[in-house]
C-alpha cells in the first residue's frame, strides 16, 4: 500500500522533524480526510499563503468551469518565523524567529452561517492550553488573554468573567478568519498566533503575555500538539452545529463580563459586556436596553481604573 505521506497532496515538514509532523497528521487526518500539513522556514504570512492557494483554486475552477475534489482539501501551514502576520482591523503581527506559534489552517465548512467561528476556535484553543480554565480567556471577538494569577477566578465555573475594573490580563496571541469562495463551495482560513517565548511580540494596548508564564518549559511545536487537535473536533463541531452549545463554556472564559468597555459602535460607546447570545454576538448594557455587537470590525476595549 502507499503511504500516503509519501504524496505530494500530503506533505508532513519532513525537514522540522522536531515538529512532530507526521504523528500529527496521523492524529488528525481521521478527523480531516485529505488534510495536508506543512512546517515552512520562513514565511510572510500564513494566511496570505493560504488564502492565495484556495484564490489560485477558484481560478482554475472557473478556467475549467468544473472543481477537483481536492482543491479545498484541508491544509494546516506552520511557519517558524512569519515575517508579515497579520491580525484583526489592519493590524500588524510582529515575531522574532522562534518566539511565537504561527500557522493558518484552511477547510471547507459546509455551514453558510459562521456567526460566533471565532469564539469557537479562541476556545478551543484555550481549553488545549489550560484546560482547568484558571488563566486563560478569551476577549471577543478574537484574543486569547492570560489572567494574572491575582485576576484568576479560583472556581472558573461559579465565577466567570473579569473584574468590573476593567482589569482583563493580557493579550496572549489572536485569531483571523477569512472566506474564499472555490466554485460553489467556501473555505475558511483560519490564523492563529500565540506568544511563546519571553520576547513580548504580540501588540495590544492591554499588555501583552507569554506562554511560558502560564507554562514554564513552552515551545512552538508542544503548543501546536496540545491545541491541533481539539482546533480540528471543533471546527468539525461547529460545522455541524454552529456556536450556540458553546456559548455557556464561552461565558466561562470571558474577561469580558461585567466590564464597562468603550466601543466604535455609534449606537452603544459605552456599556457594561453582558456576555455574548447563542450566535456569538456580544452583548452590551447601557442606558436601560441591552445592544448586540455582531460585527469583528468594531473596536471593544475595557475602562481601565473605573
Amino acid at each position: 500500500m502507499t503511504d500516503p505521506l509519501a504524496s505530494p497532496r500530503h506533505p508532513v515538514g519532513a525537514a522540522h522533524p522536531n515538529w512532530g509532523a507526521e504523528a500529527l497528521w496521523q492524529a488528525l487526518e481521521p478527523l480531516l480526510p485529505g488534510l495536508s500539513i506543512e512546517i515552512v522556514e520562513r514565511l510572510d504570512s500564513t494566511n496570505s499563503e493560504l488564502t492565495e492557494r484556495l484564490r489560485r483554486a477558484s481560478r482554475k475552477q472557473q478556467d475549467r468551469s468544473a472543481g477537483r475534489e481536492d482543491d479545498l482539501s484541508p491544509q494546516l501551514l506552520v511557519a517558524t518565523h512569519q515575517t508579515a502576520g497579520r491580525g484583526r482591523l489592519g493590524r500588524r503581527w510582529h515575531a522574532a524567529p522562534g518566539a511565537s506559534l504561527t500557522f493558518s489552517l484552511a477547510l471547507p465548512l459546509r455551514r453558510t452561517d459562521w456567526s460566533g467561528l471565532s469564539l469557537a476556535v479562541g476556545l478551543a484553543v484555550v481549553q488545549g492550553l489550560d484546560p482547568d480554565g484558571h488563566r486563560l480567556g478569551l476577549k471577543w471577538p478574537n484574543d486569547l488573554i492570560l489572567r494574572d494569577a491575582a485576576l484568576a477566578p479560583a472556581d472558573p465555573a461559579a465565577a466567570p468573567g473579569a473584574p468590573a475594573s476593567g482589569r482583563m490580563g493580557r493579550k496572549l496571541g489572536g485569531i483571523l478568519i477569512e472566506s474564499v469562495a472555490v466554485g460553489s463551495r467556501r473555505g475558511a482560513v483560519i490564523g492563529i498566533g500565540i506568544n511563546v517565548g519571553e520576547q513580548r511580540v504580540v501588540e495590544a494596548d492591554y499588555g501583552t503575555a507569554s506562554l511560558r508564564e502560564l507554562w514554564a518549559a513552552a515551545t512552538p511545536q508542544e503548543a501546536l500538539g496540545r491545541i491541533a487537535a481539539p482546533l480540528v473536533r471543533a471546527l468539525v463541531a461547529f460545522d455541524r452545529d454552529g456556536f450556540a452549545p458553546l456559548q455557556e463554556a464561552f461565558g466561562r472564559r470571558d474577561v469580558l463580563l461585567g466590564c464597562l468597555v468603550k466601543t466604535t459602535d455609534a449606537a452603544m460607546p459605552e456599556g457594561v459586556a453582558a456576555g455574548v447570545d447563542i450566535d456569538g454576538a456580544l452583548k452590551i448594557a447601557g442606558g436601560g436596553r441591552t445592544h448586540r455587537v455582531v460585527s469583528g470590525e468594531v473596536s471593544v476595549r475595557p475602562v481601565v481604573g473605573q
